[in-house]
């Protein structure tokens, strides 16, 4: 990767981490729970990028593996925001 590249990507990287640190650390604790159960069902874009990033050709290259790691990580954080929702809401049912 040329340096053209890894700088703007580098920048993207820094001020996406700031600004979702900034926007979560303004959420009163009420509303967290079901902005982020809610949020990890955006989730699914990451599962959508890592197939396309584990879909590169070439066994050994490192997106590939990094891919097949993120796909793996998005979809425990799917399937745990879904668990956690509706572990929540039976919270609210009628017995």
């Amino acid at each position: 990767m040329t340096i053209e590249l890894f700088i703007p990507l580098l920048y993207i990287l820094v001020l996406g981490s700031y600004l979702g640190f900034e926007l979560i650390s303004k959420v009163p604790p009420t509303l967290h729970t079901p902005l982020m159960s809610a949020s990890n069902a955006i989730s699914g874009i990451t599962i959508v990028g890592a197939l396309i990033a584990c879909n590169e050709l070439g066994y050994e290259s490192l997106s590939k593996w990094l891919g097949m790691i993120a796909l793996v990580l998005a979809t425990i954080n799917v399937v745990g925001g879904y668990a956690i929702s509706d572990r929540m809401l039976k919270m609210f049912k009628k017995k």
